[in-house]
Order: structure tokens, then C-alpha cells, then sequence
């Protein structure tokens, strides 16, 4: 049995005294914004997370991510990002290409070095414009001098389509698991602070890890909610 999930929504949530040593693991409706700066300094093992990628983007069926149209958010959020996170320890960051500068100047100016890159090549067409794109990229940044991992995870890892059913750039389970893996130690502490549909909460379950995720967006956090309640994915 995966840890117990605390959920905080439409309403006050505690802060978190010590979620290292809690057992439970946490969904939060929020802003990470507001949220973070309730986290200890430190208390967190590994930070997986999938930010808006500042293109204003609109699926096929007219959804949309929240704050993907403003950069305002980026350089707080990846502040409070490293200083919740554990010295010498690690976070993977999705991005998008057209804004890497944007990206690269905030997780820089929170503190954090980029020590990898990450391609996850895919089977089909996302959009044909000047290129037919195919892949999906994430930097390995790191906080500290970490260790290198024991065995070492390729830099490329295959996609898997998930449709985007639950949510308009749905991460696969497949490419999230071993990085939590390779990078959060069992029962380590597992920060989505974008947490979408909550793909990288279900992985880090599944992994036996606990997390903490906060998602702004009210249907998403529904649905990251509903998945989570549910049996092993």
C-alpha cells in the first residue's frame, strides 16, 4: 500500500512542518507561489516537474495550461524550488525550447547548476511548422555537488503517447519513473510544484516514494485527485 494522500482544497491547508518525516504525501489547489514558501528549507529529496512553457499553448481541442501566456512566475518559483530542495540534490526541469534562455537565466539565478539534458525522442508529430517536431526536453540541474547516481540512466529515453486524455501535454509514466529512481532514493520526498493531472505524483507512488504536489488549476487538481485515489497505474 502506497503512503497516505492528504488533499487541501477550497480551503486552508497547514503548512508543511517537516514532510521528510511525514508519512503521508500531500495534493495541494494552489499557487505554488503562495504554497512553497510554507516548505522547510531543505525538506524536500527531488523536485520532477513539467512548468507552462511560455507559448501560449492551445491543444487541438482548445485546451489550455494556465500562466503558459506570462514569465513573471518562472524566476520566483525556481528560487523557492532550490531552497526547499535538500543540499546536493536534484531536480528535472521540462522546458520549452523556444524560451530555454528564459529557463536557463532562472534556474541560474536560483542557484542551481545544469549538469545534464534530457531528450525523450517520440513516434509521432506533435506540430509540422519549420521542423516536424518529435521530441520533448528537460534539463538534470543540480543543487550543490551531488553524487553521481551509482548507475546512471541514458540521456535519451523513449515516449510513450498517452493521448493527452487527462491533460493537454500529459506526461507518460514511462519517462518519469526513472528518474525518480535514479535520482530520489526510496521513500525520499518527491516536489511537483506543477503538478498537472499528476503524472509525476502517480510515478513517484507507484516507485514508493511520497510527494508533495500543488497544481493551480481546479479540474486538474480534480483530476491528479481521482488518480491518485485510485489502485496502482
Amino acid at each position: 500500500m502506497g503512503p497516505q494522500l492528504q488533499t487541501y482544497a477550497d480551503k486552508p491547508y497547514p503548512s508543511v512542518d517537516e514532510p521528510s518525516a511525514s508519512p503521508s504525501s500531500t495534493l495541494i489547489h494552489g499557487d505554488c507561489l503562495t504554497v512553497l514558501p510554507q516548505l522547510p528549507k531543505g525538506s524536500v529529496n527531488f523536485v520532477l516537474t513539467d512548468p507552462p512553457y511560455l507559448v501560449n499553448y492551445r491543444s487541438r481541442d482548445g485546451r489550455r495550461v494556465r500562466n503558459d501566456d506570462r514569465s513573471d512566475w518562472l524566476e520566483p518559483s525556481f528560487a523557492q524550488i532550490h531552497r526547499v530542495l535538500q543540499p546536493d540534490g536534484f531536480a528535472v526541469s521540462f522546458y520549452g525550447w523556444p524560451h530555454a534562455d528564459k529557463f536557463l537565466q532562472a534556474y541560474r539565478s536560483a542557484g542551481f547548476r545544469v549538469v545534464g539534458h534530457l531528450m525523450f525522442p517520440k513516434r509521432y508529430t506533435s506540430a509540422s511548422k519549420y521542423l516536424s517536431y518529435r521530441h520533448e526536453c528537460a534539463y538534470l540541474l543540480a543543487k550543490g555537488q551531488p553524487e553521481y547516481p551509482k548507475s546512471p540512466i541514458p540521456d535519451v529515453i523513449q515516449w510513450s503517447y498517452t493521448g493527452n486524455k487527462l491533460h493537454p501535454t500529459q506526461k507518460p509514466l514511462g519517462i518519469l519513473t526513472p528518474l525518480i529512481e535514479t535520482f530520489c532514493a526510496p521513500g525520499g520526498l518527491v516536489l511537483d510544484p506543477f503538478a498537472g493531472s499528476g503524472s509525476t505524483l502517480v510515478a513517484a507512488r507507484d516507485a514508493g516514494r511520497r510527494f508533495v504536489g500543488i497544481e493551480l488549476d481546479a479540474d486538474y487538481y480534480a483530476t491528479a485527485q481521482q488518480r491518485l485515489c485510485a489502485g496502482k497505474q
